[in-house]
Order: C-alpha cells, then structure tokens, then sequence
C-alpha cells in the first residue's frame, strides 16, 4: 500500500511540474531585431502604434501572422490601405505614404530577422 502512494505521489509530481513550462519563460526566441536604418526604426514606430495590438511582434495574436506573410511590399501597402476581412483600412490620414513605406521596410527586416 505503501509503495503505491509512493508511485502515485511521484507520478502526480512529474505530472505537474509538466505542466510549468520550460526554462524559457520570458526569454525570447529570436535576438533582438538590430535597426541601422532610420526609416526601419520610424516603420518600428508606426508599427507598435497601428499593428501590434492585433498582430504582437509579428506573431498570430487578434489577427494572424505577418512575419512570414510571403507578400511583394505593393501587396502589403494594398492590404493596410484597403484592409481585408476584420482587418480596419488605415487611410493617409492615419498612415501617410512615406510611414506606409518605412512599415514596409521594417516588416521585411522582421521577416528576414525570424
């Protein structure tokens, strides 16, 4: 009787420290995006104001994942401009061309940096 509590307490054990996570916790998977351009660090900017609400870090949140959305910039200038499904269109008064361009930049180091 006695050897069954053991086993069952250590199974129980393992069973919950399975569920904790790994060591990772917090710690992020890719290095730290390295901006040299100024108008990759104002696409940055323009980013954390309109997107990463919906799309955190390039990643699927409210909406899906843009970091590894295989779109020409034109397509993806069409698809802020326009906005697609649930996806809000940002007019220039939002977003003026040239921050829609440095978006555009900033979206391709992103995709090239995961």
């Amino acid at each position: 009787m006695r050897r069954y509590f053991i086993l069952s307490a250590a199974f129980l054990m393992l069973l919950l420290l399975s569920y904790c996570g790994s060591a990772r916790r917090g710690a992020p998977i890719y290095a730290p995006l390295a901006i040299e351009s100024e108008a990759v660090a104002n696409g940055e900017a323009v980013y954390m104001t309109y997107c990463n609400k919906c799309h955190p870090g390039g990643a699927a949140g409210l909406g899906p994942a843009i970091n590894n959305k295989p779109l020409p910039g034109f397509m993806i200038k069409l698809q802020v401009r326009k906005g697609f499904g649930v996806m809000p269109a940002f007019k220039e008064e939002h977003i003026t061309d040239q921050q829609l361009d440095n978006l555009v930049a900033y979206l391709k180091e992103l995709k090239a940096a995961k």
